[in-house]
């Protein structure tokens, strides 16, 4: 029998099976994205009912086994209560939840992802700022953090720092233009300046920084745009509540 080991998750998905249990996908900061049994957590008794349930950060108990690890004992750190309050806040906390699944990092790159994903639902659950903004530094630093950094220090063809008003960031390739080498290249521009130093700080600063910035209505739409397009572009499969999301928060 394997030993038991304790760690902290965050429950990313849970997927009702049999009558009463749930299988979790969970984010740890050590082994990253993994699958438990949490047999009779769904049962209102079972000390596992609220530890287990979805963006839960609970203290896990697990036992390693061949497929998955069994849910030995868990108790809640934090729900994040507020995240419920709204549909718009529910399918934007799915999403990120999603997407982290999805990226499924390791080592350093897990406890840093934990963090975020932790630190964005708080932000959700607490109603700290608007949405879209939530959305696009999860979008922008969560792909830094996953080893697609976009190079955004400077434009990639001629060095220009912030000359102008227009940049263009290239989803695919992650380079940035300016307003000139952009227009040489046949590219539409997609970031004004404001939205520009809002995507560097977002990529850049420490992790207690990165909702701190003030951002216009309009050059949020551009900040959106090109962080939901860079965010889908580096993924392998389209995210199941992407539709959903877009229904509720367009």
């Amino acid at each position: 029998m394997m030993e038991p080991f304790v760690t902290m998750g965050l429950v990313l998905k849970e997927t009702r099976y049999r009558e009463a249990d749930r299988i979790l996908t969970i984010l740890t900061p050590k082994l990253g994205v993994i699958t438990a049994m949490a047999a009779n957590s769904l049962r209102l008794k079972s000390k596992l009912f609220s530890a287990c349930g979805l963006f839960c950060y609970s203290e896990f108990t697990l036992v390693p086994g061949r497929n998955m690890y069994t849910v030995r004992e868990a108790e809640v750190q934090n729900i994040f209560h507020g995240v419920s309050s709204s549909i718009e806040g529910v399918s934007l906390a799915m999403y990120l939840t999603e997407m982290a699944a999805a990226l499924s990092p390791t080592g350093e790159e897990a406890a840093r992802e934990l963090r975020l994903v932790l630190n964005s639902l708080y932000m959700i659950s607490e109603h700290r700022t608007d949405l879209r903004v939530i959305k696009a530094v999860f979008e922008l630093r969560t792909m830094s953090e996953c080893g697609f950094m976009p190079q955004i220090v400077c434009c990639r063809d001629c060095g220009t720092y912030d000359d102008g008003d227009a940049f263009y960031l290239d989803a695919q390739e992650g380079h940035l233009l300016c307003a000139a080498c952009a227009a040489k290249a046949g590219k539409n521009c997609n970031l004004d300046k404001a939205a520009l130093f809002a995507l560097r700080h977002i990529c850049l600063v420490e992790d207690k920084k990165i909702f701190a910035f003030k951002i216009s209505v309009g050059s949020l739409a551009k900040l959106s745009a090109v962080a939901e397009n860079y965010a889908l572009t580096h993924l392998d499969k389209p995210l199941k509540s992407y539709a959903f999301l877009k229904s509720v928060l367009p």
